[in-house]
Parts: C-alpha cells; structure tokens; sequence
C-alpha cells in the first residue's frame, strides 16, 4: 500500500482572508468542488490544524493537503449500442438519436453502454479534444432520456459546437409529458439548480445553484397529464425534470424527482416521459443553421397513446 502524498505551501499574502478551499484551488490548480471535498474529509491543515472549507487563511500560513489517489484512467469500450440511430454524417460531425439507457461517455461507476462507445464499435473517428472519456462530446442527454444529439468529429466542430452551446445559441427542444396541468399553460421557470442538499445523486432548485431557465409551452393537455414543449436556455444536469418537478408537475415516470410511480406503472413506464425531439445550430462547416427532429421511441408513445385513449374515453 502506498503512502498518500502530501503537499505543504505557504500561503501567499495575496490570498489573505480567502476561505481554505478558494486558496486551495488557488494554490493547487484543484477544482473549488474537490478542495471542498479534500477540506471535508479532513485532509488540509493551516499551521498543523486540520481546517474546514469555509474557514479562512491568513498570508504566511502552510497550507498542508493529503492529495487523493490517482484515479484509475476510464477507457473508451468500443461496444455497438442497440436502437443508436444515425441520421446524419459528414467530415464535421455525426447525429444520432440516443436511445433510454445509454450514457453519453464513460463515468466511474458506469459499466453500460455509451454513445462514445458506440460510434467507436461502428468504426466512426471523432475529435480528440476535451477530457479523454469524452471526446467530441459538446453536450449530452441523461441515461434515462432519449433523443437528438450531436457529436464532433473534427477538433474545428468541436471548439465552434462548444462555443455555441456556451453562448446558447443552440435550439434543443424536448416533449415532456407531465402531471397534471401547469397554470399558466405556457410560462418560463427561472430558478437556480444546484446539488441536492441530501442526495449526491439528484439535484435541486437551490439559492447556491447555477443560473437555469426553462421555457415550457403546452401541446395537448389530457385527464391526467399534459404534453409539453420545452426549449432550454441554459443546459444544467437534470434540467427539466428539476424544474418540473419544483413547478409541481414532474415528468410522468420520473419517481426520482416525485413522480406518481402507479400512473407510470400504468402506462408500462420504466423511466421518465421526455425526449429530445429537435435541435438545430449552425453547422461548424460553413455557418449554415441546420436542424434535425426525432420521432417519440415506442415505450412513450405507446404511453402517450393510453392518455389519449383514456382521455378520450
């Protein structure tokens, strides 16, 4: 067993008065969530004292860490995906539709397929930049949700994708069947998300976290439930079914985030009611706006069709 490695700096008079995991980050090059972490589980100490994260450091102090193990490097397994739909190719970039149950890229914990890996299986080259498990990817889709997405294969695509998707200027649309009625019918969530307080796993509306809004329309309202289109203006994790959720009306299914899990038992649902129906952007190749739509997989539609029918009964 190997020894942890330790690092001891003074702390900079520039840093005077910054909370240990801003100075942390500082000093280290660490993530500000990771020196959170490394402060949490008592491995920093100012003077020989272990510190929390929130506790201040003064100039001159040694600020000491316990640096975690390296992680163990995620590989890329080239594995063939059942139900991935191509549905466009060219030199700069590749979209495909995903199917439920399919992670964008490999993550630790994560044994499932990938879309990465997918495309690797079926003999696609795509860009190299960014982090090694996630090549060519500029955006991504959760396990459990379906539809649109599109990834680089040049390193030019990447860096203008990335970019549009900061700027956000990129149009992803989804159709998302809720509970019940949302009132007003058509409206805008402005609501910061963030981790959940009790949950590592989930998120939540959250004065600490980020900037998100959701614009939502409604497309058929039912006895039960309402269809819904949504456009994103900004592209936090979990996203709509966050702010469904704290507008009271959850994706049907989604018993994660308060679902009613006998409506979805009901309408043969193993997973949220949302897909990426459409997205559009400006091609990395000449500037050109280009879009491409998805038709419902057949586990939501079968689902949509019930409300329908039951509705109409």
């Amino acid at each position: 067993m190997s020894l942890p490695e330790i690092r001891t700096l003074p702390v900079p008079d520039g840093l005077e008065g910054e909370r240990v995991d801003a100075a942390l980050a500082r000093m280290f090059g660490f993530s500000r969530t990771k020196a959170a972490e490394l402060a949490a589980s008592g491995k920093v100490q100012v003077d020989g004292a272990a510190v929390g994260k929130s506790d201040r450091v003064s100039g001159g102090a040694w600020l000491e860490v316990e640096l975690p193990e390296p992680a163990q490097p995620i590989r890329i397994v080239a594995e063939p995906v059942e139900g991935m739909e191509i549905i466009h190719d060219d030199d700069d970039i590749v979209v495909i539709v995903k199917p439920v149950g399919v992670a964008a890229h490999p993550s630790p914990g994560w044994t499932g397929t990938t879309v990465i890996g997918g495309l690797a299986a079926a003999g696609y080259r795509i860009s190299t930049s960014g982090a090694a498990e996630r090549q060519g990817v500029v955006h991504r889709l959760d396990v459990g949700t379906s539809g649109l997405m599109v990834v680089a294969k040049s390193e030019r695509a990447y860096t203008l994708l990335k970019a549009q998707f900061k700027e956000r200027v990129v149009d992803k649309r989804y159709h998302a069947l809720v509970q019940g009625h949302p009132d007003p019918m058509s409206g805008t969530i402005d609501a910061p998300i963030g981790r959940h307080p009790n949950h590592d796993y989930k998120f939540a509306v959250t004065a600490e976290g980020k900037p998100s809004v959701t614009h939502y329309d409604l497309i058929e309202a039912f006895r039960s439930a309402s269809l819904l289109d949504i456009k994103l203006e900004t592209g936090r994790t979990h996203q709509i079914r966050v702010h469904m959720a704290a507008h009271r009306h959850p994706c049907v299914g989604d018993v994660t985030y308060g679902a009613d899990p006998t409506l979805g038992k009901r309408l043969g649902l193993t997973r949220q009611w949302l897909h990426a129906v459409r997205l559009g952007f400006e091609h990395p190749s000449d500037g050109r706006w280009v879009e491409y739509a998805s038709t419902y997989p057949a586990d939501l539609q079968g689902a949509l069709d019930q409300v329908r029918a039951e509705s109409n009964a």
